[in-house]
């Protein structure tokens, strides 16, 4: 998740009331569908700016539970304070445990705050290898539980993978959260905002991707095979296919952000936020919702 979205936000924010906008329609068409493009939009809900405009995840444990949302606004005041300014997309274990991804302007750690099942919350930092971008754009949990996914901004050919803080028991607040393999990419991917776990080797991950020459399209739904579930004792390899162009669809015309991304297994319903441009970040940014057929 990079920063210029929350500056927007907040330059948006602070510009309502002399803010103009051509309400001009503007309605982005991917390219033609695939084989492969098999995930059918079925409908959206508005995302709001301030508390579900950087990632969401459906909660399994304890049953009932609501989806969460990460946004600007949901970041605690005693978070933001030490310099964790920024918010990824979150993810929730099938075991009760719940993950969000942070990012500050020093450049040197990351942190994973992690809420036990319990309520009770504990920070892991991350201080971050050599070559490592200090991006935080999103976690995704194994199904196993013990080993989760994490993703840098930009161009890309790799994933990261870390023991999962609260769950794996080599993990402790106290000191340092190690990176345990990688998963290496056959192709490369940009501006990844998101991913989540399908089945044990396949992820589905929204990237934000501007340029279109990686897939041949803008702001693809990437669909990730891997050679074997992640494990933390070895490196698996990743095969990427772009499925489609997510919706671009907004009052306002100008640059669409992706953000999070969201797999319930449960009602096997695919969810991504798409942030709108200009103005309408307030009015019609939404929530997407997919299902395969």
């Amino acid at each position: 998740m990079r920063m210029p979205a929350r500056q927007r936000c907040h330059a948006v924010l602070a510009g309502l009331v002399t803010l103009t906008t051509a309400a001009v329609l503007s309605v982005a068409t991917g390219a033609p569908a695939s084989a492969a493009d098999t995930w059918n939009e079925v409908g959206s809900d508005r995302a709001d700016p301030l508390t579900e405009s950087q990632g969401l995840t459906s909660v399994e444990v304890p049953a009932g539970s609501p989806n969460h949302y990460t946004g600007i606004g949901t970041i605690p005041t005693g978070v933001s304070s030490r310099g964790w300014n920024h918010i990824g997309d979150p993810d929730a274990s099938y075991n009760g445990y719940y993950i969000e991804p942070y990012q500050s302007d020093s450049g040197s750690s990351k942190m994973f705050r992690v809420q036990a099942p319990g309520g009770a919350w504990s920070e892991y930092v991350h201080t971050l290898s050599a070559g490592e971008a200090l991006n935080n754009s999103f976690v995704t949990i194994a199904p196993s539980g013990s080993w989760m996914v994490s993703g840098e901004y930009g161009t890309m050919n790799r994933l990261l993978v870390f023991p999962t803080p609260g769950v794996n028991p080599a993990t402790s607040p106290s000191v340092n959260l190690p990176q345990a393999s990688t998963i290496n990419l056959d192709h490369a991917v940009r501006d990844v905002q998101g991913c989540d776990f399908v089945t044990a080797t396949q992820l589905l991950c929204s990237s934000d991707d501007p340029a279109g020459t990686l897939f041949g399209m803008t702001k693809p739904l990437l669909q990730i095979d891997l050679s074997g579930e992640p494990n933390g004792t070895a490196d698996v390899s990743g095969h990427v296919t772009a499925l489609r162009r997510l919706p671009l669809r907004s009052s306002c015309s100008g640059t669409f952000e992706v953000e999070g991304i969201d797999y319930d297994r449960r009602s096997a319903t695919l969810r991504v936020i798409v942030v709108s441009p200009g103005f309408c970040v307030l009015t019609d940014s939404k929530t997407y919702r997919f299902t395969k057929s």
